[in-house]
């Protein structure tokens, strides 16, 4: 098992004793790049922007410590976030 296999079905952000999905919550699924497989929490997200990604920190991008990293909603499924680039 390694490191992805590990994050799967954990939601980003999460204490990582307790970082399963929460009832009653929305969850989309980062799908590609460094966050790839992790739940995002959407429950609070109005809906669908024109460009309404999401910029998220993360320390195993392109960037390492302090980079970030960008999703969008999959037009076809907003269920699903695709990753787009790492940005520093």
């Amino acid at each position: 098992m390694d490191e992805r296999d590990i994050m799967r079905g954990r939601v980003y952000g999460a204490d990582h004793e307790d970082a399963g999905p929460r009832y009653g919550r929305r969850y989309a699924e980062l799908v590609g790049g460094p966050l790839d497989g992790l739940l995002l929490d959407v429950t609070d997200r109005a809906g669908p922007e024109p460009g309404g990604g999401v910029v998220l920190l993360t320390e195993i991008g392109r960037y390492g410590p302090g980079g970030r990293t960008v999703y969008a909603p999959r037009p076809s499924d907003p269920r699903r976030f695709d990753w787009r680039e790492d940005v520093p």
